[in-house]
């Protein structure tokens, strides 16, 4: 115990063993500072108040009985809870402190001013409640914190103001529900270092040890923006998000696992106030174009942040909240919170008893109206409500949609009556996204326009079930939910893996015990997130002035080149790329760079593509971006697939052409960092010359749709012929056969994409009585098809039971 009866104890002596003594928020930073300085986690240093300074400032000050008073008249509906919160805190303001409280207080502040060279340094003052930041319960902004607070009087002001807001509306609400006796906790208040994120290339930002939508436990997620972290945290700044791949980071050779990057808008940053007495110790300003076009870390960085996020996750045994800052002077990184995760800590892993995963189904869904981060994974339907402030709750319509500009601390008691919440601001770790998590809500936050575009009393469907980006469409759409059981699902031979539309929702099926991902689908990335024609980027001053260069000049501006943002939005997921020319027309820049074809399903798509005087050079970026995947990013395990293949002579060139921009298959020698090329088996010619085509890619994948469509002539688009379209027709099924035979003879690997193992458990059988390797189909049929296949399996392996249908 340090000096001064025990009223202050400095971080360093501190372990995340004295909660009940600091609280849970100084615990930890002690912990931190002790504990982990050797692994040199950067964390500023400070001291805490401990309980027995705020029981001795209530003793003093006669609080304990009225405050006990007033919280039983609330109960018995005496007062209401706006005028209990406000006469409990008038109790702490008016106070006066102990003065040995108050010595120790004004001693351990001058202490840190002398460890930093001032007499009056600028600190942070926070509060750390003994009851907060426990793994089920996150108390997520319930107390308050104050910035920039200088001058040893100006501190003593601060500290009453923290105890005084452990009985905000909010806490006591919240504490009422958790079930925590308001009168036996206790709080602590932590003084801390200012980092001087405010200054010029300072910034700050919040981190989790997961992906805190799926609690897929395998990344980590940073938000980041200038200035001061308030922002990030209230959710008044669209911030930064990257996210770093955790078993990547470290890695010999200079590997880069950062597998998203996003530039936020970022529209005002929080720095501190003047220096007049009557300035506020902190203000929000706009920022400046440049910092709004920029990426706030650098990747160094970013790599830095997630290694200490693996450390500090490593130490604590469980996913962490954490908030981080960079110093504008230094340029140095700090951690200045951490907490645990709150959510997902409280679930299971996968392939427990009761794991299940729950799907959800948006039927005939309207116009989008809005789109944002998707918090969750559920839809729901609804009216809106809009409310521009907590102070107007009253004005909420419980089961309506909450739209406002942003969420704290304050709307908490609000959002427990809406089925779903919309705001303007705010990214994935914001107030609004954590409370609607912790409270089970899907949410779509950062939308930048709802509370312009949505109407009060306006029908409307609540989708976070596609991903991370969350849509509001038009109308109350009927939504499907569907729980399947994961429990019973035992191992098979054959390897049950996913196709993904969407590559930004495959951390929502990580608990499925899948074997990998057979297909991720770049028409979304491309579509959705770059947006732009590879050809339009290239010769970008080739474009005519106009809404489509505006638009390009807009998405790329964070990045050195136009290429690089292709490069580098595509290396951010696995690729197999099969855009017709109609598809890329629809993209920015792309009419003046596509034929109009006829029939565009049997046009210029595919491998034809990649050796084409059209897009030769668009393939190149391609190339690019699969290179930097897999030697930058450390993705060794990523395989090409060309798609559309006609003819043998076309698969040389297309590899030729690979070779020639660094993707030669045969270096590294290594086998398990040697490039992977399979081919698409789509087209009768891949069948015929299944040997052929053996001999030179690494395996086939069926792609069923295709292949049926050109088997029996037969447009899959076409209504008109949807009867004659089926994947299970004898010539079909002939095709398929074959081309396996021949795999198996030549053993090469083979896989199958496609429904009909989903909807039919015997074409499940015949795929596995001929010894297919692996089957991939979408998320939603993964339970039907893994019990399908394992079904098979054991048909398969009893005598006298016969292979196939």
């Amino acid at each position: 115990m340090d000096a001064s009866d025990g009223f202050i104890r400095h971080f360093r002596t501190l372990s995340r063993k004295d909660t009940a003594l600091v609280g849970g928020k100084n615990a930890s930073l002690g912990e931190l500072i002790s504990t982990l300085d050797s692994e040199q986690v950067a964390v500023p240093h400070g001291f805490a108040t401990t309980s027995h300074a705020y029981w001795q400032f209530i003793k003093a000050n006669g609080i304990r009985d009225r405050l006990e008073a007033a919280i039983d008249h609330w109960r018995q509906g005496k007062t209401n809870l706006v005028d209990t919160g406000h006469n409990i805190r008038s109790l702490f303001l008016g106070a006066s402190w102990p003065g040995p409280v108050a010595a120790a207080i004004e001693a351990a502040y001058h202490a840190l001013g002398a460890m930093a060279g001032v007499d009056d340094p600028s600190v942070a003052v926070r509060s750390s409640a003994t009851a907060e930041d426990l793994p089920t319960a996150s108390f997520a902004g319930q107390q308050e914190s104050y910035l920039n607070i200088r001058g040893a009087e100006e501190v003593l002001a601060a500290c009453r103001r923290c105890y005084a807001s452990l009985f905000t509306d909010r806490a006591i609400s919240y504490r009422e529900a958790k079930g925590f006796d308001h009168t036996s906790v206790a709080l602590s208040v932590g003084v801390q270092h200012m980092v001087r994120a405010n200054r010029a290339g300072g910034g700050a930002g919040v981190m989790f040890t997961i992906d805190p939508e799926s609690g897929y436990d395998q990344v980590v997620l940073i938000n980041a923006s200038w200035g001061l972290g308030e922002t990030v945290v209230q959710g008044t700044v669209d911030p930064d998000e990257y996210e770093v791949f955790k078993p990547l980071i470290g890695s010999r050779g200079g590997v880069v696992p950062i597998v998203n990057k996003t530039c936020g808008s970022k529209a005002i940053k929080m720095v501190y106030g003047g220096e007049a007495e009557t300035d506020a110790p902190t203000t929000s300003v706009p920022t400046t174009p440049a910092e709004r076009a920029s990426f706030v870390l650098s990747d160094d960085e970013i790599l830095q942040l997630g290694r200490w996020a693996c450390v500090i996750e490593g130490h604590y045994g469980c996913a962490m909240d954490i908030e981080w800052a960079r110093d504008g002077v230094s340029g140095d990184l700090f951690v200045v919170q951490a907490r645990p995760e709150t959510v997902h800590s409280q679930r299971g892993r996968p392939g427990s008893a009761s794991e299940v995963a729950q799907t959800y189904l948006v039927r005939e869904p309207g116009p989008v109206l809005a789109t944002g981060h998707a918090i969750g994974t559920a839809a729901v339907a609804g009216q809106v409500c809009h409310i521009a402030s907590a102070r107007h709750m009253d004005r909420f319509v419980d089961g309506s949609v909450l739209v406002t500009e942003t969420t704290d601390p304050d709307w908490v008691p609000l959002m427990r009556r809406a089925v779903a919440v919309v705001t303007d601001h705010g990214g994935r770790t914001s107030h609004a996204a954590i409370v609607s998590r912790e409270l089970g809500l899907p949410a779509v936050v950062g939308c930048g326009n709802a509370t312009r575009v949505l109407h009060p009393g306006q029908d409307v469907t609540v989708d976070c079930s596609r991903g991370t980006s969350g849509h509001i469409h038009a109308g109350q759409s009927e939504i499907v939910a569907q729980t399947l059981d994961l429990a019973d699902l035992g191992p098979a031979h054959t390897k049950v893996m996913l196709n993904l539309a969407d590559p930004a929702a495959a951390y929502r099926w990580w608990r499925l015990p899948h074997d990998g991902v057979g297909l991720a689908r770049m028409e979304f990335v491309i579509s959705s997130v770059i947006q732009v024609h590879p050809m339009a980027l290239l010769r970008y001053d080739e474009l005519p002035d106009g809404d489509d260069k505006r638009q390009i000049a807009r998405l790329t501006a964070a990045y050195t080149s136009k290429e690089d943002y292709f490069v580098d939005k595509l290396s951010r997921a696995l690729a197999a790329l099969d855009f017709k020319t109609n598809e890329y027309a629809r993209l920015l820049g792309g009419t003046i760079f596509e034929p109009a074809e006829e029939n565009p399903m049997l046009g210029l798509r595919g491998a034809a593509r990649y050796y084409s005087s059209r897009y030769r050079d668009s393939f190149g970026l391609e190339c690019r971006a699969i290179q930097q995947l897999r030697d930058h990013m450390g993705f060794t395990n990523a395989i090409v697939m060309i798609p559309f293949c006609r003819t043998v002579e076309e698969a040389h060139k297309v590899l030729e052409i690979m070779a020639g921009h660094g993707l030669a298959r045969d270096l590294p020698v290594n086998n398990q960092e040697r490039l992977q090329v399979y081919v698409m088996c789509e087209i009768p010619s891949n069948v015929i010359l299944a040997n052929d085509f053996a001999a030179i890619f690494d395996g086939f994948s069926i792609g069923s749709n295709d292949l049926t469509q050109l088997t029996l002539g037969v447009d899959r688009d076409s209504s008109e012929l949807a009867g004659l379209f089926n994947e299970q027709d004898p010539a079909v099924k002939w095709m398929i056969e074959r081309v396996i035979t021949a795999a198996s003879s030549t053993k090469t690997k083979i896989g199958f994409c496609g429904q009909a193992p989903s909807d039919d458990p015997t074409f499940a059988r015949f795929l596995v009585g001929l010894g297919i390797n692996s089957i991939s189909v979408s998320p939603d049929s993964f339970v039907a098809v893994k019990r399908n296949v394992a079904e098979a399996e054991a048909a398969r392996a009893r005598p006298g039971t016969p292979n196939g249908t």
